[in-house]
């Protein structure tokens, strides 16, 4: 079976209905990530703590009580403190640290346990490069090398985030997260042809994401489509009381909104400058390619 090129609600079927388990799920990506070193999308994978968590979402699925992405992988930027692993932001300065505690974010997605009762029980697969302490766009200013386009060695995957874009990219890893401070999920996600998604600021929590420029950072999710990358969302957001900028309402029904992918009567600017020179053809092709698409399908389009 593909398991990598599976969309996620049909992995998490597979589990439910025990026609692969976690560990088998885990297994296959791991395998993965080892044949694809040459990228260098991961900084820390640790095969046992990974499959110890797959053997514990097996139980969890075993004994009913699965959530919508119980057993399913998730690569985590490593900006993001996660117990188990080595958390460094792509800095020598940190080589070697060693977390006590879980971002919030890891927590929401992880294997429930005393410290964290209410995880959606995904398993880590390891910690993802970016630029050192996000603080670039390429992900060539890495501490520990750079990461390449999957696409094409001689290409950069964008940046910070580059690591997880290129993981699920590469499909090393069929969900990742990251984090933007000014576009480093979004452009990614565009140069490695997958999505990613900005959420809102203060809609998913900072606790335990290594700060930028904490006015401005956001945590967020990448998936090889819409959908995927909702069901992410839903399971990272929500209110935090460790964070003060987080927003204490109640996280958008942005799965069915993905389900229903409804443009009809949506208006949506355009940036000028986004056309012209300066662009290479094929991308200017593709760009306007979905600017018809959009129209075609009831959008308002609006150039700003």
């Amino acid at each position: 079976m593909s398991w990598h090129q599976t969309p996620i609600a049909l992995m998490a079927k597979a589990l439910a209905a025990k026609e692969v388990s976690s560990v088998e799920l885990t297994q296959y990506f791991l395998s993965r990530i080892e044949a694809g070193k040459h990228w260098n999308a991961y900084l820390d994978v640790s095969a046992h703590l990974s499959l110890d968590q797959a053997s514990k979402a097996d139980k969890i699925i075993a004994s009913g009580k699965a959530g919508k992405l119980t057993g399913i992988p998730v690569a985590h930027k490593d900006v993001f403190v996660t117990r188990g692993w080595k958390s460094t932001a792509a800095s020598k300065m940190l080589e070697g640290y060693l977390s006590p505690f879980d971002a919030t974010v890891v927590s929401n997605l992880g294997i429930p346990d005393e410290l964290n009762p209410n995880g959606a029980g995904m398993v880590c697969l390891g910690k993802t490069n970016m630029d050192e302490f996000a603080m670039g766009s390429s992900t060539e200013n890495s501490g520990y090398g750079p990461t390449f386009n999957p696409w094409d060695l001689t290409r950069t995957p964008g940046g910070s985030s580059g690591g997880s874009a290129a993981a699920v990219s590469a499909f090393e890893a069929p969900l990742a997260i990251g984090s933007d401070t000014g576009g480093s999920i979004r452009q990614p996600a565009a140069l490695t042809g997958i999505v990613g998604v900005r959420p809102t600021y203060g809609a998913v929590s900072r606790f335990g994401l290594i700060a930028y420029s904490s006015s401005l950072d956001q945590a967020g999710p990448f998936g090889r489509t819409v959908l995927d990358t909702a069901l992410l969302h839903e399971a990272m957001a929500g209110h935090d009381a460790k964070d003060a900028t987080s927003i204490n309402a109640a996280v958008p029904a942005v799965v069915e909104a993905a389900k229903n992918g409804n443009v009809k009567g949506m208006k949506i600017g355009v940036i000028k400058q986004l056309q012209g020179e300066g662009y290479q053809k094929g991308v200017q092709t593709r760009f306007t390619e979905s600017l018809d698409l959009l129209a075609s399908l009831g959008a308002d389009i609006v150039e700003v």
